[in-house]
């Protein structure tokens, strides 16, 4: 659903009033949090969405690794997941199975038991996990706790939504196609047991809302401005270049529109870099606060660890617009 309609739609349903919901839907985050007791917090997430690539067993491991993503960003770790599965009447079933044995084998690979799930005809296959994660309450991370000070740092390259609009038009080629396979792939698992070791004031991850859609909302709740290093962004294999071609998904058009704004983008900056900058991601990176002292600290674990990551920008006081683009 387009960011102005989701607000839109969130914004008119009612509230729940119960001091154990930790966190809700009011500030975008990326799962709800519910406190079971002085030791443990549970959280939950569901995300599904039809093919990004031609594949079905990657395609199942891509939207799996997607749906994990957001119990790391909030700080957890997944125990149990259900299968969510559309699945059209003329496909071959076999198509159904290898779906399904890549989210497993993902699930299988972030710890997480696959325990049941629900299946529905549909005319497009479409997948992904509703996932139920824990987390001691003291360690729940949420988008709202970004200070001024604070860095930045991403882990993940950018570009998937530019890259599986290409390969649609089969215009991409197999080194571009093979790393947004493995980027898209990857669990965030590893990036949030680095990230654990450091006191991080927020987190969010990147995904359909693009990196600054997300930054926004990171933004809002903190109640600071973000500035983001435009330069210090790294990009998918060929991403920039299809994006100079104007190879770039409507979704992109879409996050543009919503932050109409609310961003600030300095002179000099590149189309093609915005164009980035807005696209949408699928199973996208983290997008980690914390204080400046452990940035460069966390930058070279992550890196020892096997994750592409970046410094990207910094927290500051709150200025007219809630991005701004360097």
């Amino acid at each position: 659903m387009e960011p102005c309609v989701l607000s839109d739609v969130l914004g008119g349903l009612p509230k729940f009033d119960d001091p154990k919901l930790l966190v809700g839907f009011e500030t975008s985050d990326d799962a709800s949090v519910y406190l079971l007791n002085d030791e443990q917090a549970m959280i939950q997430t569901v995300d599904i969405f039809p093919p990004v690539v031609d594949d079905p067993y990657f395609y199942g491991q891509i939207a799996a690794a997607n749906a994990l993503s957001d119990v790391y960003a909030m700080g957890g770790e997944p125990k149990l997941a259900l299968n969510i599965l559309c699945f059209p009447d003329n496909q071959p079933v076999e198509i159904a199975g290898e779906i399904l044995r890549g989210g497993y084998e993902k699930a299988q690979e972030a710890g997480t038991m696959i325990t049941g799930g629900h299946t529905i005809r549909d005319q497009e296959p479409k997948y992904g996990l509703s996932v139920t994660g824990f987390s001691h309450p003291k360690d729940v991370l949420t988008n709202g706790g970004a200070k001024p000070g604070d860095v930045l740092v991403l882990t993940k390259p950018l570009g998937t939504g530019i890259l599986t609009t290409a390969a649609k038009a089969d215009l991409l080629e197999k080194p571009a196609h093979d790393a947004m396979i493995r980027t898209m792939g990857r669990l965030n698992k590893y990036a949030a047991e680095t990230m654990r070791r450091f006191a991080v004031s927020g987190c969010t991850d990147v995904t359909g809302f693009g990196l600054l859609g997300h930054a926004y909302e990171m933004a809002a709740a903190s109640g600071c401005t973000l500035a983001i290093d435009s330069a210090a962004v790294s990009y998918l294999p060929e991403a920039k270049a299809f994006a100079e071609e104007g190879i770039i998904p409507a979704g992109s058009y879409r996050n543009r529109a919503f932050l109409g704004g609310k961003v600030s983008v300095a002179k000099g900056i590149a189309l093609a870099v915005e164009d980035l900058l807005y696209d949408p991601q699928t199973s996208g990176g983290l997008l980690i606060a914390l204080s400046e002292r452990h940035g460069a600290r966390l930058l070279h674990e992550l890196e020892e660890a096997g994750e592409e990551a970046a410094l990207i920008g910094w927290a500051q006081e709150r200025e007219a617009r809630h991005i701004i683009v360097k």
